[in-house]
Parts: structure tokens; C-alpha cells; sequence
């Protein structure tokens, strides 16, 4: 009689591991979430700063108070920009793509920091 009980106990282990691994990317999911989350909002709030990104000062963005009309309205990035290191050069360096672009080179001024381009690419690439 032991030896279907030590069966059934090494069923139940299995199931309990399995279980264990079929949850933990979960949580992982759920933490990468939260921290993406995070950076979009840190991204949204470098791009309203009217002392660093500005973005508001040409562009229409959703949630966002007197904006500018210079550059376009700030919607379908993803469609805009399937590639999301375009859009982080066009945020770095306009000018490198139209020598005549109005939008000030971010990221070859020093406006902003490479990390906070970062930060504002996560933002604008959900509009």
C-alpha cells in the first residue's frame, strides 16, 4: 500500500511544480507591466514639462493643456512610426531626416538626456 500513496504524492508534487511554473511568468508579466507603466508615465510627464521635452508647445497630445499646432497632432505613432527606433530619432534629431524640420534636435542638444528620449519614445509610441 506505500507504493501508491509515494505515486500519488509524486503526482501531487508534479502538479504543485507545474503549477508553480505555469504562474510565475505571470507574475513576471504583471511586474513588467507595472514597470512599463511606469516609464510611459514618466515619459508622459518629461513630454508635458514645459522645461524639458515641451512637446506640448507644437504638438496636439491627448490629455494634454494649450497645445501647440506647429507639428502634427501626436496620434497613431504606431502606425506613424512602425519602427520605434525612427520615432527616437526623429525625437533625437529631426533635423538628421529633414534639414528643415522646426523641431528642435532633443537629443543632439543635450535638451533632454538619452534616458528621458527613452521615456518619451514609451509615451508617444502609445498615442
Amino acid at each position: 500500500m506505500r507504493q501508491p500513496l509515494s505515486i500519488l504524492s509524486s503526482a501531487a508534487s508534479a502538479a504543485a511544480l507545474l503549477g508553480a511554473l505555469i504562474l510565475a511568468p505571470t507574475t513576471v508579466t504583471a511586474a513588467e507591466e507595472a514597470k512599463a507603466a511606469s516609464v510611459v508615465d514618466q515619459g508622459k510627464e518629461i513630454a508635458f514639462d514645459r522645461k524639458k521635452g515641451n512637446c506640448l508647445s507644437c504638438h496636439a497630445i491627448a490629455g494634454g493643456d494649450l497645445p501647440g499646432d506647429i507639428g502634427p497632432p501626436l496620434v497613431a505613432m504606431q502606425a506613424r512610426f512602425p519602427d520605434k527606433a525612427k520615432l527616437r530619432a526623429q525625437i533625437w534629431d529631426a533635423t538628421s531626416a529633414n534639414p528643415n524640420s522646426m523641431m528642435p534636435p532633443f537629443g543632439r542638444h543635450k535638451i533632454i538626456s538619452d534616458d528621458e528620449i527613452d521615456k518619451v519614445v514609451e509615451f508617444i509610441y502609445t498615442l
